[in-house]
């Protein structure tokens, strides 16, 4: 059975016209409205999205001139520039039909119609609709690129020497369209750098695609990332574009590869070095062009030395290597950043806090910081909302002891169940190296859930 799509508006003075279109129509198209004069087309077009909007050229009030469908035709650009209006006329009004297309009129109907042309050149009008949105939204988008692009690194904060040097190494690799492999804890901005890239690119005019490979189930790995044919599966109802389909000619950012499978490992360098797909259930290969970033919490060296991670898929992702210092490495950044986070909230939960302590910002440089930069955040977050008062002090802060972070023996001075949850948490993932794979296992989690659990605590 045919799938109806498209919302459509028929204004014409004649009723029964208006009952042979709805007649027809419904019988392929989501919904029909009509109406029987142009009175009320802001009201309607306030009401709905409509596709295709058919539009009489002359009413009762000026039957000839055609005026009233000139009149009716500029106000529906007024109020939608992108509305595709097509005009119902008699053999009579060819010419001023035409007239009609110049002033932004798609296409004209004559009466009495054919029913198989008429339908033809509503679906034509649908289609052009659905390209013009998408059109308008892919130019929306580019606004909001264009507007960052003078601004590269004004997600980052920190003047340290670590720093300086992760954005001089942006700034080189950023032009050209070399792999970029960035390693670092979680929480250092992994994903930041890979946008800061992008925002620096030559491709930055294209689209970046980012891909958290700790989310997605082994089974669903090709589907998403490759792409499936309708049928190539139980729940493939239709055909789907993959990850790297649909980043072509842009940038791909692939997040937690260094908890990819073996055999999904194999999988991926196949496509790397092929620069090609194949999608799940087909036949042909299509090409794809990307750039690609990837990122890790893994040291994922000793990985590859230890036999999980393919030596020859680690010389394809990391042309260059990006290291993200942790921030208890970076400690001249901390008041900075802390500054940064305080703005921010402060604005968004409407806190009249001028600043941050001495004392609190000597608390903050001793603290050791596991979850890094994000953790920083929440906690700036959370000490903003509990304050009280015009500045934030060391005893607004609510931090994990020292020992605890660091993956000593855990002595909690507190029986608080979120604490304790965090310092476990904490410890597991240091023992695992930040292999979220080995430490969800290890905690009887699943990886989702772990994930979960360490964004909650800023981890």
């Amino acid at each position: 059975m045919e799938e109806k799509q498209g919302k459509i508006l028929a204004i014409d003075d004649n009723e029964d016209i208006l009952f042979a279109l709805k007649l027809l129509l419904r019988q392929h198209v989501e919904q029909i409205e009509t109406l029987t004069g142009p009175e009320r087309i802001a009201e309607m077009m306030k009401k709905e999205m409509w596709d295709v909007i058919l539009l009489d050229m002359n009413f009762t009030k000026d039957a000839i001139s055609g005026q009233e469908g000139f009149d009716a035709l500029q106000q529906i650009l007024d109020i939608d520039p992108n509305a595709v209006v097509v005009f119902i006329t008699a053999y009579g009004d060819a010419e001023k039909a035409v007239k009609a297309i110049k002033a932004g009129a798609t296409d004209f109907i004559l009466k009495p119609w054919q029913n198989e042309k008429i339908l033809a050149t509503i679906n034509s009008a649908i289609n052009l609709r659905r390209s013009r949105m998408q059109a308008e939204s892919l130019r929306m988008k580019q606004q909001e690129i264009s507007a960052v692009l003078d601004q590269p690194f004004t997600e980052f904060i920190g003047n340290s020497p670590e720093m300086q040097e992760v954005f001089r190494t942006i700034k080189k690799v950023a032009a050209t369209d070399a792999n970029v492999l960035i390693l670092g804890e979680n929480g250092t901005g992994k994903e930041l750098v890979a946008r800061a890239i992008y925002r620096n690119s030559l491709r930055k005019q294209e689209v970046f695609i980012n891909v958290d490979l700790g989310s997605i189930a082994e089974t669903l790995f090709e589907s998403e990332l490759f792409g499936h044919e309708k049928g190539a599966f139980t729940d493939a109802h239709k055909m789907k574009q993959g990850r790297f389909e649909i980043a072509s000619g842009g940038t791909l950012f692939l997040d937690e590869i260094g908890n990819l499978s073996y055999p999904l490992q194999s999988k991926l360098l196949t496509v790397i070095e092929r620069r090609e797909v194949v999608r799940v259930g087909a036949a042909k290969s299509l090409p794809v062009d990307v750039r690609l970033i990837c990122a890790t919490n893994n040291n994922i060296h000793d990985d590859v030395k230890n036999g999980d991670f393919r030596q020859d898929l680690l010389y394809r992702i990391n042309t260059v290597e990006i290291h993200l210092p942790p921030l208890r490495d970076r400690t001249g950044d901390i008041p900075v950043l802390a500054e940064h986070f305080l703005k921010i909230y402060s604005k968004k939960y409407k806190k009249s806090i001028r600043n941050i302590q001495s004392s609190a910002i000597k608390r903050l440089n001793q603290y050791q910081w596991p979850g890094n930069v994000r953790e920083l955040q929440h906690a700036i977050e959370r000490a903003v909302i509990m304050s009280e008062g015009t500045s934030l002090a060391a005893d607004d802060f609510i931090l994990s002891s020292d020992k605890s972070a660091s993956g000593g023996e855990l002595d909690f001075e507190t029986y608080n169940l979120d604490d304790i949850e965090k310092a476990v948490i904490n410890k597991v993932m240091k023992q695992n190296q930040g292999n979220v794979t080995q430490a969800a296992t290890q905690l009887g989690l699943t990886r989702t859930s772990l994930y979960r659990r360490m964004e909650k605590h800023g981890l």
